[in-house]
């Protein structure tokens, strides 16, 4: 199993795909081969009621999808939901195996299994109003190429490589049903469990992981009435994908780009480097470090590992209301999971925001 796609449901399918390309360093892409219930609009692909564009970086590929009608689907989980992710599809060796193993385990199936060309694929619904499409390729069915047509992209190649993982939050009381869930329809396994606490509030995470490794998917539940993942609950009206990391091989490099084109970061305080350098077995040169903390790079290790870091960074929620954002992520010699100092370095840096908010006191 790997991530085939993500789907956006946005206001204006062509002002994402120009903020994707502009800020990002994403191609518009006019060739990507997806199910046929999508195929037929804005001169490219949709419906008569859905305008939708997609965007790739090399294995990452976003549809984006807006209403032109009240009638589009769009536009109802707009009337329930602000923008954000409505479908994370897979990619799968066996279709019917897939669906039948959520049929068998009381999965609601949106769209039973239909064919197109080289593809199969169904639909199940997930947590909230998240679903999953489940796609089956046949050797002629790759996720199709870049067009010739595309304009070029200010950054050019892209510095994103792959999506490394997507975050769900649920309700509270709901985490243990959701890993059950994932673990029965989806045959995810669980891996590892964060208990995060401030003196302000607390979230609960559990990593769940696909059978061949190839998707990882935390969920968190809040634990305090004023956690973040409870203000995102509040205003996503329900649970959702708060985030997807994006890799990159040159985390420092990366971010220097997107800073120039206008992507805005949580900010980390000058004071968490210095705290750094009093950590044992710091596996970072003073160079490298001085670098990190100019671009306000999260850093994390295990001292019982050589050179292996976690370098992490988020953006500002992309879609104005505090929902949806962005990690970027660089794992050096293959730096593993996620990094306890790294979690609580992001849920300090997201309660400062929700202060200046006004939703956390």
């Amino acid at each position: 199993m790997k991530i085939a796609h993500v789907h956006f449901y946005v206001e204006d399918a062509l002002v994402w795909q120009d903020w994707f390309v502009s800020h990002l360093g994403f191609q518009a892409v006019t060739d990507y081969m997806i199910p046929l219930t999508l195929t037929n609009e804005c001169n490219e692909y949709g419906s008569f009621h859905t305008c939708t564009k997609v965007v790739k970086s090399a294995a990452v590929c976003f549809l984006l999808s807006s209403p032109l009608l009240p009638t589009s689907p769009v536009a109802e989980f707009l009337r329930q939901h602000p923008p954000g992710v409505a479908d994370v599809a897979f990619d799968v060796e066996d279709v019917e195996k897939a669906i039948a193993l959520a049929a068998q385990h009381n999965a609601k199936i949106i769209e039973p299994i239909q064919s197109q060309e080289y593809i199969k694929w169904g639909k199940i619904s997930a947590w909230g109003s998240l679903t999953h499409t489940l796609i089956e390729r046949g050797r002629q069915g790759g996720q199709g190429g870049i067009s010739s047509t595309s304009p070029p992209p200010p950054l050019s190649p892209s510095p994103i490589t792959a999506i490394d993982h997507i975050v769900l939050n649920v309700a509270q009381g709901d985490l243990e049903r959701a890993v059950t869930w994932y673990e029965e329809v989806l045959d995810f396994q669980p891996q590892q469990a964060f208990k995060i606490k401030t003196d302000r509030s607390a979230l609960h995470s559990r990593v769940m992981l696909s059978r061949n490794g190839g998707v990882q998917l935390p969920i968190n539940e809040p634990a305090s009435a004023h956690s973040q993942i409870q203000e995102f609950l509040d205003v996503n009206r329900g649970a959702g994908i708060q985030h997807i990391a994006l890799q990159t091989p040159n985390i420092v490099d990366a971010i220097a780009l997107f800073r120039a084109c206008g992507l805005s970061l949580l900010p980390v305080p000058q004071t968490y480097y210095s705290q750094l350098k009093q950590r044992e077995k710091l596996p970072l040169s003073a160079l490298e470090l001085e670098a990190i903390a100019q671009q306000e790079i999260l850093v994390d290790w295990k001292e019982d590992t050589q050179k292996a870091v976690l370098l992490q960074i988020f953006t500002q929620p992309i879609f104005g209301q505090p929902t949806f954002f962005f990690e970027f992520i660089e794992r050096r010699f293959q730096a593993q999971g996620f990094g306890e100092g790294n979690f609580r370095a992001l849920f300090e840096a997201i309660e400062k925001e929700q202060i200046k908010r006004g939703s956390l006191h």
